[in-house]
């Protein structure tokens, strides 16, 4: 669906509906079930934000296009903001890892030092006896 809002800022729910070709009602019932979860003014009205616009734009995709109903929609929503979160977990980790690499590199540039401390070995020369009787 192609993105239909050009400036930045927040708008008010007649407005949203008229861009997106919805009734009011269909923005406040997606508001009811959790779909959307505009701010509000000082005088309660909703506004939404470019964020909202964006969410909104993947719920009427979903509905219009892909004909999923609202209780889908909100398991969709719920499963992209699990990944979301998931993907975030996975990015600290990864940062992480890089980080102790890094470091560990760093230490393992210095004479001496290593990833696994190793002892170095000690060779003690063993003597071995001479038979008594044979000559060569």
């Amino acid at each position: 669906m192609a993105t239909k809002r050009k400036t930045r800022g927040a708008y008010m729910i007649s407005a949203v509906a008229e861009m997106y070709e919805i009734h009011p009602q269909t923005l406040r019932l997606y508001e009811r079930e959790g779909l959307l979860r505009p701010s509000r003014s000082d005088g309660n009205t909703r506004l939404y934000t470019d964020e909202d616009l964006e969410r909104l734009e993947f719920i009427l995709n979903l509905a219009r296009d892909l004909g999923v109903n609202i209780a889908g929609i909100a398991i969709v929503l719920q499963m992209r903001e699990r990944m979301e979160e998931m993907n975030r977990q996975m990015q600290g980790f990864v940062d992480y890892v890089r980080t102790e690499m890094l470091s560990r590199m760093q230490q393992q540039q210095e004479p001496g030092a290593g990833l696994v401390p190793l002892r170095r070995p000690v060779i003690v020369p063993v003597k071995v006896p001479v038979k008594a009787g044979k000559k060569k």
